[in-house]
């Protein structure tokens, strides 16, 4: 077994491994061996020690046989060389031999080190060898951990149930419980114990609130948990209400103004309640005590204390009830109103505010007017009471004083108001206007002042009435429904009047003048149309103006209107004969009815200007670029009927250019010279007979016409006329560089002949070409549009060599086709 542990090549002998319950076997040294079993309980992370026998052995080996294993470890042996620790000693934790011993030491326990330690002791090795084996039981403890106490609900509502959990980490078992709350001395009493980590507790009470803890305990030790609070939460109960001081009434509680009133709520609950004050159904306070320093008569109402429990969402109220008795404030208002469709009178008189409500009585002092009274008529007492009725129609004079005396049994002093009947001044008042969208017509009448107010009503021609209102009335009239010379009649009654008064409205329709009815111009000219209001009562629209298309004339560049409230003139502008002539239209309305005026305008054409003649038209260098002209008028030209002139020319065709812009497609050359449009160039001057024409194109041939203008009437324009080219034969320049140009392409020309011929035998084809057969040369005379001398280009002046007769036309030549031959 040693051997095999140690992987040794030591034998000894063969015994039978007997496991007895007994201590020890005592053996003979006739080989036997002696067993011994020790059991020994560590806890975790503390020290124990394992011993081997009492005496040191010669040599001893220490192994391991882990639970519900057969496998048995060596973790230390000493073979009288000293111990030797093995790898899997750090799994049953740091071992220290005891000196002289075989016994070990393992400082801080694991929990890995449960099991069976073996210790093989070898005594007298050397003699009789003894062999002892030592079976170690270990059993490791584990303490049991500081626990911590966990509740399902910390704050349970009362009446609920909760449960309790006692929560270890660490602990062997078997683990008692005990549980313990806290009394209000200080002391923890045991309320359960058992071996179970849970407990609940149903129907929890409010008197269940405090500390609580929980112990647990093993063979090892007993730990406390932290104590831990249970909050019962209830309530809050019906709240008990104090009022201070008080006075109990049928209706509730009573006290008087200004003294300082204190109202306390207590309502049971946990957590502690808040409290909400509430006066007639609005809130005045936060808190359990509500002062009122001095209360007043507004202050009388329903107070309600509401208690909430915020952490349940509960609350409970209730309500009392405070009169407070106080004298109206201020003094009594009086006023009086007509009656009985204002032939009376009626007083009234307010004090309001007041508990209870005071005594009111009126008196009557009448002042004299046109009429002599007895002093005993000079004050009179009338009835008690708010409101009474007095009749009038003339009994009552006017600028009269009433007098209402309020009397409350909280006020000492008598109270009292006055208010005086009188006529309103003047006499009504009638106008009219049209609201803004033109809809409606209102007649308005109004009688200012007076006490009471007076009554005013409406009546108008076929039932257009509207019937009475105090102080002004409006009578509302469809716009245009109003009658024309109908008068509307105002009427204003006021009780101390025995007759009604009035005034009257007359309405009309509007009526449109102008200066002239038929106007007449000349063409091209600016007139100007006028229409005037005649001034009425009503007030008219805006004017507005037709032209003769009938459309509605707005500021343009070919109108422009000037108005005001009372007249509009429009102004045509630039006038033409067809355009503008013809009828045009003023008109206006009011409420009442419209009217419009037609203004006929004649736009006449000036007379056709006397025909021109184009007796000159000529270029006035070889640029070809400008033209002079020159006309005349027909007849006497001091009699005049022209304003000015048009000059126009045009393109006809354009010469063939051998240096033209290459970039022009043929198609583009074509619409080109094609029918070209007049263009004109306009002179205001009657008195002018010649013109210059620049800008023109050298190429291009042109045709030119003049035509008179009188104002915007165009005569009769001229024949046209080709433009005549600048005589002068003499050419100085021109002659010396051609000639100086010829020379300068002779002399190579002669030295390129003189090498042909020279050489015609080694090139006899070229030779062949420049000096052909007579015949073949006389044959055909070949002219390519290239040997064509043009002397400028793009619009100086050209001197054609060569060019064909007068009759006949060049063609010019295109860069794809061959060349083409012209006769002489």
């Amino acid at each position: 077994m040693v051997a095999q542990v140690l992987e040794l090549e030591f034998v000894f002998l063969s015994t039978s491994l007997l496991v007895l319950t007994t201590c020890a076997l005592q053996i003979n040294h006739t080989g036997e061996v002696v067993y011994q079993d020790i059991s020994v309980y560590g806890v975790v992370d503390k020290a124990v020690v394992l011993e081997c026998g009492s005496a040191l052995p010669d040599l001893y080996i220490w192994s391991f046989t882990k639970p519900g294993t057969d496998a048995i470890k060596a973790v230390l042996y000493d073979l009288g060389k000293g111990p030797r620790i093995q790898k899997l000693a750090k799994m049953v934790g740091p071992l220290t031999i005891l000196p002289n011993t075989a016994s070990i030491s393992i400082e801080k326990l694991p929990l890995a080190a449960h099991g069976l330690f073996t210790c093989q002791a070898f005594y007298d090795i050397e003699d009789e060898p003894i062999v002892y084996y030592y079976y170690v039981h270990l059993t490791v403890q584990v303490s049991v951990s500081k626990p911590y106490l966990l509740m399902s609900d910390a704050s349970p509502k009362e009446g609920s149930t909760i449960w309790m959990h006692c929560i270890i980490e660490n602990g062997t078992k078997p683990i008692h419980y005990v549980w313990q709350h806290q009394l209000y001395n200080g002391n923890f009493t045991t309320f359960t114990q058992g071996s179970t980590s849970f407990i609940n507790i149903a129907d929890i009470v409010r008197n269940q609130t405090g500390w609580y803890r929980c112990a647990a305990g093993n063979a090892v030790n007993s730990e406390s948990s932290e104590k831990l609070w249970l909050n019962v939460t209830f309530g809050p109960d019906v709240p008990q209400i104090n009022v201070t001081p008080y006075s109990i009434r049928d209706q509730g509680y009573s006290a008087l103004e200004t003294e300082p009133v204190s109202l306390s709520c207590q309502a049971q609950s946990n957590p502690t309640s808040q409290y909400i004050w509430f006066y007639n159904n609005s809130q005045v306070y936060t808190g359990p005590q509500y002062n009122i320093a001095k209360i007043l008569r507004v202050h009388t109402g329903d107070y309600t204390c509401l208690a909430q429990n915020s952490r349940l969402n509960t609350h409970s109220r209730k309500t009392v009830s405070i009169i407070v008795y106080y004298p109206p404030a201020g003094s009594p208002s009086c006023s009086l109103e007509p009656a009985q469709n204002h032939t009376s009178l009626r007083l009234l008189c307010s004090w309001s505010g007041g508990f209870p409500s005071p005594t009111i009585r009126w008196t009557w002092d009448i002042i004299k007017v046109e009429q002599e009274l007895e002093e005993t008529e000079l004050q009179r007492t009338l009835q008690t009471g708010a409101t009474i009725l007095l009749p009038s129609e003339g009994l009552i004079p006017n600028n009269s004083l009433f007098t209402c005396n309020g009397v409350h049994p909280a006020r000492k002093q008598l109270a009292e108001c006055n208010t005086r009947t009188y006529i309103p001044p003047g006499e009504p008042v009638c106008f009219a206007y049209v609201t803004n969208t033109q809809q409606y017509l209102m007649l308005s009448c109004s009688w200012d002042g007076g006490a009471p107010k007076a009554l005013v009503w409406w009546e108008g021609p076929g039932g257009q009435s509207k019937g009475g209102q105090e102080n002004s009335n409006i009578l509302v009239l469809r716009y245009g429904t109003a009658r024309s010379g109908k008068p509307y009649t105002c009427y204003a009654k006021h009780p101390l009047l025995m007759e009604a008064k009035s005034c009257r409205l007359t309405l009309e329709a509007p009526v449109l003048l102008t200066q002239r009815r038929i106007i007449s111009v000349y063409e091209g000219s600016d007139v100007q149309l006028t229409c005037n209001l005649r001034a009425n009562y009503l007030p008219a629209n805006e004017i507005t103006w037709f032209n003769n298309q009938g459309v509605d004339v707005r500021d343009t560049s070919k109108y422009m209107l000037l108005r005001t409230s009372a007249w509009a003139n429009l102004t045509v502008r630039d006038t033409d004969e067809m355009q503008d002539s013809g009828e045009y239209r003023c008109s206006t309305s009011n409420a009442v009815g419209g009217a419009e005026i037609n203004v006929t305008l004649v736009v006449k054409k000036y007379p056709t200007p006397p025909n021109a003649t184009l007796i000159r038209a000529t270029y006035n260098s070889r640029q070809r670029n400008e033209v002079e002209l020159e006309w005349e008028v027909d007849g006497v030209e001091e009699n005049g009927g022209w304003t000015g002139f048009h000059v126009e020319h045009r393109w006809v065709s354009e010469r063939p250019n051998r240096r033209r812009n290459t970039n022009i497609s043929q198609v583009q050359m074509e619409e080109r010279i094609g029918p070209q449009d007049w263009y004109r160039t306009i002179i205001q001057d009657p008195g002018i007979r010649s013109h210059t024409v620049r800008g023109l194109t050298p190429t291009v041939t042109y045709q030119f016409r003049i035509t008179p203008i009188n104002h915007r009437t165009i005569g009769h324009p001229s024949v046209p006329r080709t433009p005549v080219e600048l005589r002068d034969n003499v050419y100085p320049a021109v002659v010396g560089a051609a000639v100086g140009g010829m020379l300068f392409a002779a002399i190579p020309t002669v030295m390129l002949l003189v090498y042909i011929i020279r050489n015609r035998d080694s090139n006899p084809r070229l030779h062949a070409m420049l000096f052909g057969s007579q015949h073949s040369q006389s044959r055909e005379n070949i002219n390519f549009p290239e040997d064509e001398v043009v002397a400028g280009s793009d619009g100086g002046p050209e001197n054609t060599i060569g060019s064909p007769s007068p009759g006949t036309t060049m063609a010019e030549p295109k860069a794809s086709s061959s060349p083409t031959s012209s006769c002489p």
